[in-house]
């Protein structure tokens, strides 16, 4: 009998099963039945048709299609290889088109439509209406009422964006890969930390030079400390120029993927009779429309200008006074250097101090101490073991959890009062060249009622050197906490409807629970729980915590002006694409954030074709990344209610995971946070925490 192991019911999936080989054949059956359920939901008898013979069955037709593309593409994200690059490419098509067909298929719709408007919807709990609601809201944003030609092309949009999109995440990838500097002269690395010239000395060796020889590669954990560290102003530039070439040049060059992904996103909003893109992909998020949520930034923007413009202005001073030269604009690849400097001399503070206070195993272990105490849960790791792709299990390894990566480990969660099994997950840290950059959470299973759930958490965080442990940043800590918010957000939802569980929320919403554990990184008694010398033990000295939370907001006007940057060019090319339709990017880039970024004497290429967030996938962040920004200002709102409780009060916790983290998409988010909260959001809260008074507002 012929298995299909991306198709297995494993909660524990067995990696080295999911073979490049076993792709066509698995995805190909679990498409054909996933269309065949589709055909028995749509040739019943309206009659007799129920809730449960449509949208139950309907949420269960593309079960096994998601287990199995979901691997898949996790495994693309991780551990990308040609075979298997190769492989979902070819199926890509025919998996778009399915699930594009599902709300233009105009029988399937009919049933669903009427059941939907049937009295029996009207006897059903909240949870279930909501689904329902929910359901033919995505019908009719998918152009379920069309015309059949237009839903024709709305197929073959689909169709494209995802192939296009999945274009241009390669190529960010392998033109990110593809740059490489090896530094054979010690001199020209004056400055940087000695953690940062130990990795690039493992990364030599492991490529093979011989030293004396260090290797620097636009991987965030080893480009960023030359350019924040390195006194030779050359090299950094070197890197930097290096930076604004990915997803430019030749091959990899996304320019004209850009484009065509804004011309195919404004003619789908179009058809599907909206004005923009952003309004298409707002309606129902806390937003509603683009200009809602560009008016968000741009008051955002009014209120932190004048900050930021003074930090820029003390900067370029500061260089003049240290450098005893003219005060002018300083380089692009000058700015984190002189800011490091600079801060350095203002709070006495260096991110190396900080380091060995945040061996990652430890801030894992301080994290899940934390959570534990407010949330109610218990966190254990289990034994793990990798067997290469199409390999066999050694002996005696029956009870350890395969993961995808020597370095990936796997943990449980459970009810402290129960004991119910709540969830798992897998984590994977450390950057390597198969594995995609930035950090991210996401699910591989979502448990139905009193069933667990499973979820990933990754990063690219400073790896381990020559057997030493990998020592963090504390953004990198920050980091770590965040995607830990979105996993508890997906592994303690209690709702008994899959397609509303966990981080299936409105996009603004969303980042809400990721957010909020940032904050735990920055409090004494939390920081207690995992701040630890990883030699000594000892938690963070006193002096050199009050140096650390009282640099916290230095220069942070500019930092908050990036985050706006990067949601107004968003904004502006998907609620104005006909300004920018075929304009150079890089000029288009300097008129839409000409009052957003720093005066520099030599202007920074756009980062629009290596934007992941916004063009890696279909939708993802498109006409979304404003929503960091919106949930920073839920998230500092919501743990003033911790501050005045007990920042680490298990009552306030249990409050949160009952009214926020278990609820999923149950009930609109305005609702839930005033379930938590008590009351609507401020704005004041955000402003404060970031150094912002009302009255330099």
């Amino acid at each position: 009998m012929k298995t299909h192991p991306y198709l297995a019911p494993d909660f524990e999936v067995r990696w080295s099963t999911l073979t490049p080989e076993a792709v066509e054949a698995d995805i190909t059956q679990a498409l054909e039945n996933a269309r065949a359920a589709i055909g028995a939901i749509k040739s019943q008898d309206p009659a007799s048709a129920s809730y449960a013979s449509t949208f139950e069955a309907l949420e269960q037709a593309t079960e096994e299609l998601s287990r199995g593309w979901g691997r898949l593409q996790h495994l693309d994200s991780v551990s990308d290889n040609p075979a298997q690059r190769k492989a979902l490419n070819a199926m890509l098509p025919a998996v778009t088109e399915f699930y594009s067909s599902i709300p233009l298929d105009s029988g399937l719709w009919e049933i669903i439509r009427q059941v939907g408007e049937s009295g029996e919807i009207a006897a059903l709990d909240p949870v279930r209406r909501r689904f329902v609601e929910e359901t033919l809201a995505d019908f009719r944003e998918s152009g379920a009422d069309l015309p059949q030609e237009k839903k024709s092309r709305v197929a073959e949009i689909d169709a494209e964006l995802s192939k296009i999109t999945k274009q241009y995440g390669e190529n960010v990838l392998d033109s990110t890969n593809a740059w490489e500097l090896v530094v054979t002269d010690e001199a020209r690395l004056a400055g940087l930390p000695e953690s940062a010239m130990d990795a690039a000395a493992a990364n030599a060796r492991a490529k093979g030079h011989e030293a004396p020889a260090w290797r620097f590669t636009l991987q965030f954990p080893s480009m960023y400390p030359v350019m924040q560290h390195a006194h030779d102003d050359s090299l950094r530039r070197e890197i930097w120029e290096a930076s604004g070439r990915v997803g430019a040049t030749g091959e990899h060059d996304n320019t004209a993927l850009v484009h065509r992904i804004l011309e195919l996103r404004r003619e789908k909003s179009a058809i599907l009779g909206h004005d923009n893109f952003a309004d298409l992909t707002l309606q129902r998020r806390m937003a509603r429309t683009g200009r809602a949520a560009l008016d968000f930034v741009e008051d955002l923007h009014r209120r932190i200008q004048p900050q930021f413009l003074a930090d820029c202005q003390q900067l370029a001073r500061f260089k003049a006074q240290e450098t005893g030269r003219p005060e002018e604009k300083l380089e692009p690849w000058e700015t984190a250097y002189w800011a490091e400097r600079q801060r350095r001399k203002l709070h006495d503070l260096d991110d190396e101090a900080l380091r060995p206070y945040f061996p990652v195993d430890r801030v894992m272990a301080g994290m899940f101490e934390i959570s534990t105490r407010l949330f109610g849960i218990t966190i254990k790791e289990r034994e793990t073991i990798h067997i290469p792709t199409g390999g066999a299990a050694p002996e005696g390894a029956a009870d350890a959890v395969e993961v995808w990566h020597p370095e990936c480990k796997f943990y449980e969660i459970h009810d402290a009062k129960t004991g119910r099994h709540l969830g798992s997950f897998y984590a994977d840290w450390h950057p390597r060249e198969s594995k995609r950059g930035g950090a991210w959470m996401n699910s591989l299973h979502t448990g139905a009622p009193g069933e667990p759930h499973l979820g990933i958490i990754v990063g690219n965080m400073t790896p381990p050197v020559d057997g030493k442990p990998a020592l963090l940043t504390h953004r990198e800590v920050e980091t770590i906490f965040h995607e830990f918010g979105h996993l508890l957000h997906g592994l303690l939802s209690e709702v008994p409807v899959k397609s509303l569980s966990g981080t299936s929320v409105a996009w603004d919403f969303v980042e809400l629970p990721s957010q909020i554990m940032e904050n735990f990184c920055w409090d004494r008694e939390s920081l207690d729980h995992f701040a630890r010398h990883h030699e000594t033990g000892d938690p963070i000295p006193e002096d050199l915590f009050i140096r650390m939370t009282g640099a916290r907001n230095y220069m942070s006007a500019s930092l908050f002006m990036r985050q706006l940057a990067l949601g107004k060019i968003d904004l502006e090319l998907h609620v104005h694409p006909e300004k920018w339709t075929g304009a150079d990017l890089d000029e288009a880039d300097r008129q839409i954030l000409a009052d957003y970024v720093p005066p520099l004497k030599t202007r920074t290429p756009t980062m629009l074709r290596r934007f992941n967030h916004i063009f890696g996938s279909p939708t993802g962040y498109a006409a979304g990344y404003y929503s960091y920004k919106w949930a920073e200002v839920l998230d500092a709102d919501a743990f003033s209610r911790f501050q005045q409780e007990g920042v680490l009060n298990p009552g306030t916790g249990r409050a949160f995971r009952t009214h926020i983290l278990a609820q999923g998409n149950s009930a609109p988010p305005d609702e839930l946070y005033r379930r938590f909260m008590g009351r609507d959001p401020e704005l004041e809260p955000l402003l404060t925490r970031s150094g912002i008074t009302p009255s330099t507002a």
